[in-house]
């Protein structure tokens, strides 16, 4: 993603395309990183919420360069479906995770007052 928002700085459009698109790929990994040393599973939801949000947006940026015509690059295709690929990932995560806190949520800790039946 890096190397690839090089590529579009020669206009205009580019460099504001590849603003957008290296601030949003970026975020995805600070972020899922930030997910993965979540304290509990309301916070890992809520940060692999922001991954899911970012990497959206990557994949918007991805698309809008390419509808846009700003760049040919052949790195465009794999990388756009990877971001999609990635997104659908993480968003599969969280709908995962989701579900499993409320599978759990009423669940009995052995060894705690309720479990005296």
């Amino acid at each position: 993603m890096i190397r690839y928002c090089r590529t579009l700085r020669s206009s205009w459009e580019g460099r504001e395309f590849s603003d957008q698109l290296f601030r949003s790929g970026t975020r995805v990994g600070a972020n899922y990183r930030a997910a993965c040393r979540a304290r509990s599973d309301p916070d890992f939801i809520n940060k692999i919420g922001h991954v899911v949000e970012e990497a959206d947006e990557a994949v918007y940026w991805l698309d809008l360069i390419k509808v846009a015509g700003i760049c040919t690059d052949s790195q465009l295709i794999p990388l756009s479906r990877e971001a999609a690929e990635l997104s659908a990932i993480f968003n599969q995560s969280q709908i995962t995770a989701k579900k499993n806190a409320g599978r759990f949520k009423g669940a009995r800790t052995p060894g705690t007052a309720s479990d005296n039946s």
